[in-house]
């Protein structure tokens, strides 16, 4: 599939993108947590220029039960599309390229607070939260954990591990029920219009997902967006709640 470019937030210079996009990828040290092989790395370029990277390779995934093989990568990348047609910047960069072990995302390594975590983030970051969890809907998102939600040493909130997403049917399973049923804050539903209205456009973001995803994956990201647009509420967690 070959490298993807990369249209990061702002707080990230051309250099340090183009970097994780194209930069040469040195050692990788693997990670001990996850079922899935993840490393972290560090990436180089002539100017000596360096940045850290977990880097997660098509090879190293574990079959799922109900995702296809293989698909977890496309699918890392996929939600740092969607996070950045909406404007929320959660996501850090996230690349598709080869590395030491073959075809894999790349993401920015973001240095964060250790002992923070969704819970004890949720009552000062609370209008980011929310956001999180109506990304987190919208991508279909099957394992939100607590850990997933990192406080950046720049003071931001970001959110990782997205490999388990984007499913046609129903899997969303989070910790994140705390708005379950409130109604979703104005300027969400204002993005998730503006999401939904340039969905088809030339560069939308249905065209952005339609190489990563199945055409009913795709199908399924604008269904449900429809859907918390008409409600305006957050959904309630259903019988397999986790």
């Amino acid at each position: 599939m070959g490298i993807h470019p990369v249209s990061g937030p702002s707080r990230y210079s051309r250099e340090q993108l183009d970097l994780l996009a194209q930069g040469e990828m040195g050692e990788c040290r693997l990670m001990p947590q996850g079922s899935n092989y993840t490393f972290l790395t560090a990436l180089t370029n002539g100017d000596q220029q360096e940045c850290q990277a977990i880097y997660k390779p098509q090879r190293g995934e574990a079959p799922l039960w109900d995702f296809p093989n293989g698909t977890l990568y496309l699918r890392e990348y996929a939600t740092y599309l969607v996070s950045e047609a909406l404007g929320w910047g959660f996501v850090p960069p996230t690349v598709i390229r080869d590395g030491e072990f073959g075809i894999g995302s790349v993401q920015m390594f973001v240095e964060s607070d250790t002992g923070a975590n969704y819970f004890t983030l949720l009552e000062a970051y609370r209008d980011e939260m929310l956001r999180v969890c109506a990304l987190d809907v919208v991508i279909n998102n099957a394992d939100r954990k607590a850990s997933h939600c990192l406080l950046g040493d720049d003071g931001r909130i970001w959110c990782i591990d997205h490999g388990v997403t984007f499913h046609d049917q129903h899997k969303l399973r989070t910790v994140i029920w705390d708005f379950a049923g409130e109604p979703v804050p104005e300027p969400i539903l204002k993005d998730l219009g503006g999401l939904l209205q340039g969905f088809d456009e030339a560069d939308g973001i249905g065209e952005g997902l339609t190489p990563l995803l199945s055409r009913s994956e795709v199908d399924a990201v604008r269904r449900r967006v429809d859907v918390l647009l008409e409600s305006r509420t957050f959904p309630l967690p259903g019988p397999e709640r986790s």
